[in-house]
């Protein structure tokens, strides 16, 4: 699908998995993107492939001043959709509890899914305009409400921590346009969703695309699917 349009995303943490799929899907619909990982990647092998529309950057989230960095680097650029995809987890035993986890490895789930995403929210969401999109991808793991089998505990705890604080971001910015969106693409298999995941990338991430750009200018926070439904909180 290409929309033949000029938009321009920002996708932060797209080395690989979701990230790295959402940005092949974004310059398969003609937009601009800036992809950004830790470390080298098939990013650039993409980028190689994309006629001058993919542009990689590096930068660690989990260290603020490197994403003051990227700041400084995208100077006045706009940008139509900030996304911002970050996970890791402790273990991949989904009966393990918190229990289970050390101090060093609760903090460092929170840091990297929770804290880290909403500080490079805060420190780069005056390049997305009055009629642009923030994006984090949260879980379906992160609804409270839904929580009644347990499992991952500490991962659930995390996109719960996620999803409070963009539901805080939000009700600072009362009076803003730009659409707030909390993204649960579903169980992928992913490095991180593992090999028993029920979906494909395939399946997950031209629904999560579709939803983002039906989603653009209709202002508001929304926690949804890949399906254009909303999540329980």
């Amino acid at each position: 699908m290409n929309t033949g349009g000029e938009k321009r995303a920002l996708i932060i943490g797209a080395s690989r998995g979701l990230g790295y799929a959402l940005t092949a899907e974004f310059l398969d619909r003609g937009w601009q993107v800036t992809a950004t990982e830790r470390k080298p990647s098939a990013l650039h092998e993409l980028a190689e492939s994309a006629g001058g529309r993919l542009t990689v950057e590096t930068v660690d989230i989990t260290v603020p001043g490197q994403v003051t960095a990227l700041h400084e680097r995208l100077g006045g650029s706009r940008i139509d959709l900030l996304f911002v995809n970050a996970g890791t987890n402790y273990t991949t035993d989904p009966s393990a509890t918190f229990t289970d986890v050390s101090t060093d490895d609760f903090v460092r789930v929170m840091v990297t899914n929770a804290l880290s995403p909403m500080r490079v929210i805060e420190t780069l969401e005056d390049l997305v305009p009055p009629s642009g999109t923030i994006g984090v991808m949260s879980s379906g793991q992160g609804s409270v409400t839904d929580n009644t089998n347990g499992g991952f505990e500490v991962y659930r705890a995390s996109k719960s921590a996620l999803n409070q604080l963009m539901r805080s971001f939000a009700a600072r910015h009362t009076d803003d346009p730009r659409t707030l969106l909390l993204m649960a693409p579903g169980w992928v298999k992913t490095d991180l969703g593992g090999p028993g995941a029920r979906l494909t990338l395939e399946d997950s991430v031209p629904g999560v695309a579709d939803t983002i750009e039906a989603r653009a200018g209709r202002g508001g926070l929304h926690y949804l699917d890949r399906q254009n439904q909303s999540v329980n909180w």
